[in-house]
């Protein structure tokens, strides 16, 4: 297979934005062993700059290994290392294994014994994956910090912006809103521009041996997808018994066997069958271990509270669209009150919106920038 246009070392420099020529350059590249991240190693490599490979190890190695679905752990640190050995580069491993499982594994487990809907993808971003790199690549002395998300960089009028990425079926935006403006400043992310087609084209050009690996599916530490498995071994209180109750009528409909089973929106696995209309999730109350079900139009939300916000730049005189779900259509909204420093702000939609849960992050748009965002912490029903 011919190399593509963009294995050349001129192309390659441009697409980390160096501040001087690439080969005065450092170039930290976090790792997890995964396909995109090797390929930007390989880039920053074709580019000319010393480049150091970083992997956080997330998971104990010994009982990883083999583990499907997963990241920074086991087979895939593997991978990082032989891919750091076939570009010629550095290569380091980082023991973060307690960092993780208190700062994004409890957390989540804690979630969802609270009956909200958490999203460990963001929380890892904001802590491990970025703050803990970050510190990482500056005693190296690097000149950016780069990673394989699928998100662009584009400078801006203020400053460096955080765009989705081109291919909108790849775009990872949703889970980087939390990115700082400093973080922004440091990071690289080559792969924005580029069709997952081509990044493995990249990978066989490289001559990476996990050119061909299938990229990861569901939350890292659940590669399975049984995340209540997850939760009850580490919250065995999540599995206690409760009522299955008509959020309407408050009549009691059925048993449930934990609220760490159920997440708002959720239809299917209720076995309350008999109804004259489908039921879904509409709430849970976590605290009396009640899980409240009601039809579909229970589910619409018109407002959502948003708190521990964050604001990458200015925020532009546009319409805004969010996301309240990493595979949701952005809408239009509006927004009331300030946004960003942590402050809670309110998220109001031009339209009803559906399957809004507390926990789970809404993410702020002007047309492809990423304005911002918070944690949801409750909704407001549509009025009657």
């Amino acid at each position: 297979m011919p190399e593509s246009r963009l294995l050349d070392a001129a192309s390659a420099a441009d697409l980390f934005d160096l501040p001087r020529p690439a080969s005065e350059c450092r170039i930290v590249v976090a790792m997890s062993g995964g396909v995109d991240s090797s390929v930007v190693a390989a880039l920053a490599a074709k580019s000319g700059a010393e480049v150091i490979g970083i992997t956080l190890q997330l998971y104990d190695y010994g009982a990883a290994t083999g583990r499907k679905g997963a990241c920074c752990a086991g087979d895939d640190i593997a991978d990082a290392r032989a891919v750091a050995d076939r570009l010629g580069i550095a290569h380091y491993v980082s023991d973060h294994e307690s960092a993780f499982r208190e700062e994004v594994v409890e957390t989540f487990a804690d979630e969802y014994l609270a009956g909200r809907t958490p999203v460990p993808c963001i929380r890892c971003n904001m802590g491990p994956k970025f703050t803990d790199l970050f510190a990482m690549a500056r005693e190296l002395g690097a000149d950016c910090l780069a990673t394989g998300h699928y998100v662009r960089r584009v400078m801006g009028p203020a400053g460096p912006e955080l765009h989705r990425a081109l291919d909108p079926a790849r775009d990872q935006s949703y889970f980087l809103y939390a990115t700082t403006e400093d973080q922004l400043d440091y990071l690289r992310f080559p792969l924005g521009g580029l069709p997952k087609s081509e990044v493995r084209e990249l990978a066989e050009a490289a001559g990476l041996r996990n050119a061909a690996k299938p990229d990861s599916q569901d939350i890292c530490f659940v590669p399975d997808g049984d995340y209540a498995k997850i939760v009850k071994k580490m919250r065995p209180e999540g599995a206690r018994p409760g009522k299955i109750v008509h959020a309407a009528s408050g009549e009691t409909l059925g048993e449930h066997k934990g609220v760490i089973h159920y997440t708002v929106g959720q239809r299917r696995g209720l076995e309350i069958g008999g109804q004259p209309e489908p039921l879904y999730v509409v709430g849970i109350d976590a605290e009396n271990a009640e899980v409240k079900v009601g039809p579909k139009r229970m589910l619409a939300v018109e407002a959502a509270h948003v708190v521990e916000t964050n604001r990458i730049g200015p925020l532009p005189d546009v319409q805004l669209t969010a996301k309240v779900r990493s595979l949701a259509k952005p809408v239009p909204v509006t927004l009331e009150g300030p946004l960003g420093d942590n402050a809670p702000t309110t998220i109001r939609f031009a339209e009803p919106e559906y399957g809004v849960a507390p926990g789970q992050a809404a993410v702020l748009y002007a047309g492809d920038r990423v304005v911002g965002g918070g944690w949801i912490d409750a909704t407001t029903g549509v009025s009657a």
